[in-house]
């Protein structure tokens, strides 16, 4: 990751996840920069996702603001997006 987690959004997940692809998929279509970490081609990064939702679940969504979402619906992520002016 050559991004600082304090001016990108970052999330983890991976692609066999249904929650995961439809996240991805509202932050392309939202145009939104972030850094995805495929679970799948860094396994280690799953302890990273846990230490920092405390959970197993995936998507693990951090936001410039050090606030997260586990699992999130697409109304939570663009809820978080105007609250942070993203959108």
């Amino acid at each position: 990751m050559t991004t600082s987690a304090s001016d990108t959004i970052t999330m983890f997940g991976a692609d066999w996840c249904i929650d995961c692809r439809r996240t991805k998929k509202q932050l392309d279509e939202l145009g939104i920069d972030y850094t995805y970490i495929d679970l799948i081609d860094d396994p280690a990064a799953a302890d990273v996702a846990k230490e920092i939702s405390g959970r197993t679940n995936i998507p693990v969504v951090v936001y410039p603001d050090a606030s997260h979402h586990v699992e999130p619906s697409n109304a939570d992520v663009e809820s978080k997006l105007r609250e942070l002016a993203l959108i």
